[in-house]
């Protein structure tokens, strides 16, 4: 988003074809008329107020879209859509636009909105006494402030009379909600949810960067930008940071902690180093490698400690996905004519649960990969003992041979740890975290049905062990199988101990 002194230059800049190489639709929600009254009033207001720098007329978003929906979609109609849409939300008056850049590798929408309101009908002032005003339309008390040293009007200046309408208000007053921090998020959600509703592939879905979660976010670099060298490098350690995240994730780290570790090593050493010396980007990677590092460490104990409680690494908690057992089906006895009690319907799998089944798989492999990652740091360290251990000549003759084995094995976990992350990204997922979070939800829902399903077979055999007592007993009633009270007994006792 961005604000714009010059509401009306803007507007004719966005859609204009003698301006724009690639300028596809052009969408306005009024006249033109609007905007000049707009920007007059929002002048007005601004002198009035008193306040240094430029007035804000109105403001702007750009919105990038995915860049094959022009294969999809008719350019006026998406622009009405994601225009019509906005207006509904937040009312006011838009124009926009539908851009291509100049390489057409950015098809994007302008939305320029007003702050304000028009209203019903204007809301006017009456001079009830001569009113006076100087060149930059402030009220003056008396007309000598107003008059030259000739007793002429000086230019600029103004009166107006008794009975005439010195002000006249068409607007509401700024909404301001377009002020607020969270308005930008916001609308970032909206649209976000707007687009993936036209996106085909759920693959291509797109999600909103959370600031204040576990990952940090790469910068853009744009065209011809004299830092992008310096952006580059510090993109790089920002992905390092959010792979060992992803894998801090997988080896079971809760969340909390790695928060704690962002909060204490990041945040707050960038808050202390632009404090203690100034605005410097390179530091960003000495704070960002020494976070890295501090979380690697935990994630080692965590890892460690989970193999010696269990042989089964990582998966101690987790069951494997089973279809439940079938309704068993028993043939009835023959000239049994009882009907059977009823017996309550087995439930229906819900989504999430049946969603588990695929989940595991991405789970295991998730797991594999990650036992992978782990066996190479053991050896990556046992190379690093055995360097550091290095006397005498063997420290000029080895250990060169060594560190070259110890680089080569860096760079094999290094490429490890991205198809981690490689992974989910795969399926759909942003990065671990997101999948974690409908694993979890997922495997909750399964264990829950899991149990209603074993809940059901238990009730339905003691109901068909009770139809079988009650069918017995049926046919020892029968007069042409007579029995004596005591073989009755007999019969039931020895039905009894079979269900036992």
């Amino acid at each position: 988003m961005s604000k714009l002194p010059d509401v009306r230059g803007r507007i004719t800049y966005i859609s204009s074809h003698a301006k724009q190489e690639y300028l596809y639709a052009v969408y306005e929600t009024t006249n033109r008329r609007y905007w000049t009254k707009l920007a007059k009033c929002n002048q007005q207001n601004f002198l009035k107020s008193g306040t240094e720098g430029k007035c804000i007329e109105a403001r702007e978003f750009i919105i990038a879209l995915p860049e094959y929906f022009p294969d999809l979609y008719e350019p006026d109609k998406l622009l009405q859509l994601f225009t019509d849409r906005f207006k509904e939300k937040y009312g006011t008056e838009y124009v926009s636009a539908l851009h291509h850049n100049k390489r057409k590798t950015n098809y994007h929408i302008h939305l320029i909105f007003s702050e304000r309101e028009l209203l019903p009908e204007p809301i006017e002032k009456i001079a009830t006494r001569n009113m006076f005003y100087d060149e930059q339309g402030k009220h003056v008390r008396t007309k000598k402030e107003i008059l030259d040293e000739n007793g002429d009007i000086r230019k600029g200046y103004k009166i107006v009379k008794k009975g005439e309408v010195y002000e006249r208000t068409l607007f509401t007053a700024k909404n301001k909600l377009f002020k607020q921090d969270n308005f930008v998020d916001e609308v970032k959600h909206f649209y976000t949810d707007l687009i993936n509703t036209l996106v085909k592939d759920d693959k291509e879905k797109l999600h909103v960067f959370d600031k204040n979660g576990l990952y940090l976010a790469t910068k853009k670099i744009g065209k011809n930008n004299p830092k992008a060298e310096q952006i580059q490098t510090d993109n790089e350690y920002r992905m390092r940071w959010n792979r060992e995240v992803d894998r801090a994730i997988v080896s079971g780290v809760a969340e909390t902690e790695i928060q704690q570790i962002k909060k204490e090593y990041i945040s707050d050493r960038i808050k202390e180093s632009v404090d203690l010396f100034g605005n410097q980007p390179e530091r960003l990677g000495i704070i960002l490698m020494s976070a890295v590092a501090v979380l690697a460490m935990l994630i080692s104990k965590v890892l460690q400690k989970a193999r010696e409680m269990s042989a089964k690494i990582f998966d101690k908690e987790q069951i494997q996905p089973q279809m439940p057992v079938q309704e068993p089906v028993r043939q009835s006895p023959e000239k049994e004519t009882q009907t059977k009690p009823k017996i309550p319907p087995k439930s229906v799998m819900p989504a999430e649960a049946t969603a588990y089944l695929k989940l595991y798989k991405i789970y295991t492999e998730l797991k594999q990969q990650n036992a992978i990652i782990f066996e190479a740091e053991k050896e990556r360290n046992t190379l690093e003992i055995e360097r550091d251990d290095l006397k005498g000549l063997a420290r000029f003759t080895k250990k060169c041979e060594l560190q070259s084995r110890i680089d080569r094995k860096n760079e094999e976990i290094d490429i490890l740890k991205i198809g981690l992350s490689g992974i989910v990204k795969r399926y759909g997922y942003q990065n671990v975290q997101e999948f974690y979070r409908i694993y979890h939800k997922s495997h909750s829902a399964y264990v829950d049905y899991m149990e209603q399903v074993a809940n059901w077979e238990k009730n339905y055999d003691e109901n068909s062990q009770r139809q079988d007592k009650k069918s017995v007993l049926e046919r020892l009633k029968n007069p042409l199988q007579k029995a004596t009270n005591y073989q009755q007994q007999i019969v039931i006792k020895n039905i009894d101990r079979g269900a036992r």
